[in-house]
C-alpha cells in the first residue's frame, strides 16, 4: 500500500482509525497493531471503545510538518 502524501494527511479528520495513521507512515496493518500491543507506535493512540484512533495533528508533526504549517491547517478548520 502506498503512503500518503504531507497534503493527503493534511485532507484528513482531526483524529483517523489506526490502520489509516499506518498508511501514513508507511506500515503494514499487522506491524501497526503490533506496536500498539507493545505500546511503541511512534505517536498517541486513543482506545475508542474496541477501535484505536490517532490524532491527525502528531501524524503531521511526526512525518515532518513544522508547527507553524500544522496550526495553520487546524486553524483554518471549522
Amino acid at each position: 500500500m502506498k503512503p500518503l502524501t504531507l497534503a493527503e494527511v493534511q485532507e484528513l479528520p482531526a483524529v483517523v482509525p489506526l490502520l489509516m495513521a499506518a498508511r501514513a507512515l508507511g506500515l503494514s496493518r499487522n506491524t501497526a497493531y503490533r506496536l500498539v500491543q507493545r505500546d511503541e507506535f511512534p505517536c498517541r493512540v486513543l482506545k475508542v471503545g474496541d477501535t484505536y484512533r490517532v490524532p491527525t495533528v502528531e501524524l503531521l508533526v511526526l512525518i515532518g510538518a513544522d508547527k507553524q504549517n500544522v496550526a495553520t491547517v487546524f486553524g483554518s478548520r471549522s
